[in-house]
């Protein structure tokens, strides 16, 4: 059995109410959220995957506004005790799936400012969303496999929260093909 995450159900509304061979769980938005839920459901179950759908700000400008499969994620709103931007005190920098993807900056609030928008770019990020980070490091804290698909909803600048709200059912209609072609159901 698989485990299909989001954040929001309004990122699962192209989705049927039952997958075939899915569980489904929707986190709430954020890092402790998404941390609690992801934990509390892997601690009650057994999964072979977890499969991460949902939204996110293009960083990079030239970024298709398709799905991309995650293969990074790091913290852009800590810091470490030295000041370093991207480094928590305690939690790895970055974290992995393990596949081959775009690097995503994750943060507790929803970019839509060109100027932390330009603040995060230097990184190498493409996405940026506020979950994927702890999805990935609770799935390695339980040793189970996780892929991360994100839809580009908004270019996380000015006007990207109206822009998000205006594309949450495309995005989801995108990651529901994605995921029939990808797995089959």
């Amino acid at each position: 059995m698989k485990l299909l995450v989001a954040a929001l159900a309004s990122e699962l509304s192209a989705f049927p109410e039952e997958l075939d061979g899915f569980d489904r769980l929707v986190t709430g938005p954020g890092k402790l959220q998404a941390t609690y839920a992801l934990t509390r459901a892997l601690d009650a179950d057994v999964y072979d995957e977890i499969v991460v759908v949902g939204t996110a700000g293009a960083i990079d400008p030239d970024l298709e506004a398709t799905v991309h499969e995650v293969g990074t994620a790091f913290q852009h709103d800590v810091t470490d005790l030295d000041g370093v931007s991207g480094q928590h005190v305690s939690l790895p920098a970055r974290v992995s799936t393990g596949r081959e993807g775009v690097l995503i900056a994750t943060g507790d609030h929803f970019v839509e400012d060109a100027e932390v928008t330009a603040v995060i770019r230097p990184s190498g990020a493409a996405l940026v969303d506020m979950e994927t980070y702890a999805y990935i490091w609770v799935a390695g804290q339980f040793d189970v496999p996780i892929r991360v698909f994100r839809a580009v909803s908004d270019q996380a600048e000015d006007g990207a929260l109206t822009d998000w709200r205006e594309a949450v059912a495309r995005c989801s209609v995108q990651l529901r093909a994605f995921i029939l072609t990808e797995y089959g159901v």
